[in-house]
């Protein structure tokens, strides 16, 4: 697509920043490629840590009540495309508006529900379907139902153009020295969870036979991690050394990282554990061993979700094991990790989706399409 395009993202901040950084994410590759975006958020601050350089192409405007019609320069600029993320319903002002532009050009927006991630099979059989308009001023246009995924006949996965090189030039090392991570060869292991059932036993284990009979250094994600982390040694007072006395696990824990810089903890690390639709998508891309803890429900939907993403993962049993008791499905013996096995999985699905068209690409070509 050569004409460059205004798009409008639309994002309800629920909570643990998942939304607001898939949306972020999405934002800034539209941006890299050429495109102008306005981005609506009716809770802006997490992009204070997680984005403060901002990025060109891209505003955020507040998702207040009412919107700041004028100050957007919409009359200006009309939205091409128009993004809902996750379910969440566009301001009916901003609506109205654009449907009177519609009449004024004539052209109406590509207007899409851009959905969560998953890996079950409906996402393919409800990908790219259409949900026509009957009502109020924009009746008789069409909303489209777009899937992320893993699969061709899905919209794809996040993946800037420029990922590989930056992965390719990372400098382990020099990121944790830049951090303050006092490193001396142990394994590295990352942690980036809720407040897993399954912690305390893992923790033991580190403590006692450290990772694959190294020591271990875990890097604590700020927030919920660090919380759930300093809770369990308050508890505890100190670490119990190994059964020869020797003390396996250290622990640093980081502060509020940008999204940049957790792709790169995520490269710096021999073991992964991320939270959330947006950590998982970004631990395939590292190709690292990871373990996944999937945001749980009430209804328990987690969980046949949970076994596609393992699925596609083709996952070796003690990962799914692994995985069933991090995220609180029974009790039992943690697996004990196998790094070789683990990340051979992990960059094999890589490989695979590699292969795919990303996200952006697969929007870009549906509104093509669709226009």
């Amino acid at each position: 697509m050569n004409r460059r395009l205004q798009w409008d993202i639309f994002c309800k901040v629920i909570d643990n920043f998942g939304d607001i950084g898939v949306c972020w994410r999405l934002s800034a590759d539209l941006a890299s490629r050429g495109h102008r975006v306005r981005l609506w958020l009716d809770d802006a601050r997490a992009l204070g840590w997680m984005a403060p350089a901002g990025c060109p192409g891209v505003q955020v405007l507040p998702w207040a009540q009412p919107l700041a019609l004028d100050a957007a320069g919409l009359a200006e600029s009309p939205g091409d495309v128009l993004v809902e993320a996750f379910g969440c319903e566009i301001a009916p002002e901003f609506i109205a508006a654009c449907a009177q532009l519609a009449r004024e050009r004539g052209q109406k927006p590509v207007w899409i529900n851009l959905e969560y991630l998953s890996a079950e099979s409906y996402v393919e059989r409800s990908h790219a379907m259409p949900s026509p308009v009957l009502r109020g001023p924009a009746a008789g246009w069409t909303k489209w139902f777009f899937y992320p995924g893993f699969t061709p006949q899905t919209g794809g996965l996040l993946r800037e153009e420029n990922l590989p090189a930056r992965q390719a030039a990372f400098n382990r090392a020099g990121w944790l020295a830049a951090h303050g991570v006092a490193w001396s060869g142990e394994k590295l292991v990352s942690l980036f969870c809720y407040e897993p059932p399954a912690l305390a036993q893992w923790l033991g284990q580190l403590a006692q036979a450290g990772l694959e009979g190294q020591a271990v250094r875990l890097l604590v994600a700020a927030g919920r991690a660090e919380h759930a982390v300093k809770a369990h040694f308050e508890s505890k007072k100190d670490f119990q050394p190994a059964s020869d006395g020797r003390q396996l696990l250290s622990i640093s824990y980081l502060p509020l990282l940008t999204q940049t810089g957790f792709d790169e903890l995520l490269w710096a690390c021999d073991l992964n554990f991320v939270r959330g639709e947006d950590s998982a998508v970004r631990a395939l891309w590292a190709g690292k061993p990871f373990v996944w803890q999937i945001y749980p429900q009430d209804d328990g939907a987690q969980w046949p979700k949970l076994d596609a993403f393992l699925d596609m993962l083709s996952a070796p049993r003690p990962l799914r094991d692994f995985h069933r008791l991090w995220n609180g499905d029974g009790q039992g013996h943690l697996p004990t990790p196998d790094l070789a096995r683990w990340g051979q999985a992990a960059r094999a699905a890589r490989a695979r989706l590699q292969q795919q068209d990303d996200l952006v690409s697969c929007l870009l070509q549906f509104v093509r399409k669709n226009r």
